[in-house]
C-alpha cells in the first residue's frame, strides 16, 4: 500500500467491528506496488511465486504461526493486513513472528455476514486473513476470490476454501526445547505440505520452525529446505 491515508477509506467505517480510526488506504500504492508482496525467505519453497502474488488466494491449514509468517514481511514493508473471524488470536505472537501491529486491523467477530467485511476489507487493504471459513458459502468464496483478484489484495482463507489457487497445510509437528523432563517448549518443527492449481500443481514439501525460537519462522539446522520427492518413472507395458 501506499503511505498510511490521513483518514479511513470511504465506507470503512461501515464495516463491522473495524473501528472509524483504523486508517484504510488503496492497494496498489507503493511501497508493495509490485505484483508480488514480499514473504520471508523460508516460505520460499512452498510458493509458487516468489513472494504473495497480488490477488491471489491462498489457504491455510492447521497453524496460526504459518498465517502469521505469511502477513509478517509484507506488513513490515508498508503494507496493511487485517485479520477477519479469529477471536482467539494473540497479538503477541503475531508481533513476535514478525507483524507490524500498527499495520494489522482485527475484526474478531465479523456479525452477521463476514463476507461483506471481508468484500469491504479486500477494497482497501492489501492481505485479508479470514476465519469461520465453514460459515462462508464456497458462492461467497468464488466471488471473494474474483474480488480479490480484482482489487490486487491477497486473500488469506485460514481454513476449507472453494477456489483457491495455494493450498498450505502443516503436519508432522514436534515441540523441542524440553530436556529431560524440564525445559521449556522453545520451538516447533512441522512439515508444511503445499499444493493447488496452476503455478501450484507441482505439490512441495519442507521443514520448517513455526515458531522458531524467536517466535518468528526458521529452518531446522541440518535438514534441507524442501523435501524432494521421489521421480515418476514409466513402466512400458502398464
Amino acid at each position: 500500500m501506499s503511505a498510511m491515508a490521513s483518514s479511513t477509506a470511504p465506507g470503512a467505517s461501515a464495516v463491522y467491528g473495524v473501528s472509524a480510526g483504523v486508517p484504510v488506504v488503496e492497494a496498489g500504492g507503493v511501497p508493495g506496488a509490485g505484483r508480488v508482496l514480499p514473504t520471508r525467505t523460508e516460505l520460499a519453497a512452498v510458493l509458487p511465486w516468489p513472494g504473495l502474488r497480488r490477488g491471489s488466494t491462498v489457504a491455510v491449514h492447521g497453524s496460526v504461526s504459518l498465517l502469521f509468517a505469511l502477513l509478517a514481511e509484507a506488513t513490515a514493508n508498508g503494507s496493511w493486513a487485517a485479520v477477519v473471524g479469529l477471536s482467539g488470536i494473540s497479538l503477541v505472537a503475531a508481533a513476535e513472528a514478525g507483524v507490524e501491529l500498527a499495520r494489522l486491523a482485527v475484526v474478531p467477530r465479523p456479525g452477521g455476514d463476514p463476507a461483506g467485511v471481508v468484500a469491504a476489507l479486500l477494497d482497501g487493504v492489501d492481505l485479508v486473513a479470514v476465519g469461520g471459513t465453514r460459515n462462508i458459502a464456497d458462492s461467497d468464496a468464488r466471488r471473494l476470490s474474483a474480488r480479490a483478484r480484482n482489487r490486487g489484495s491477497v486473500l488469506l482463507p485460514f481454513g476449507p476454501w472453494a477456489g483457491a489457487e495455494v493450498q498450505l497445510r502443516c503436519a508432522d509437528a514436534s515441540w523441542r526445547g524440553l530436556g529431560q523432563g524440564h525445559g521449556y517448549l522453545r520451538e516447533r518443527a512441522v512439515t508444511v505440505h503445499a499444493g493447488g492449481r496452476g503455478a501450484a500443481s507441482r505439490p512441495r514439501s519442507c521443514r520448517l520452525l513455526l515458531p522458531a525460537r524467536d517466535g518468528a519462522v526458521g529452518v531446522p539446522a541440518g535438514e534441507p529446505a524442501e523435501i524432494a520427492r521421489p521421480r515418476l518413472r514409466s513402466v512400458v507395458g502398464c
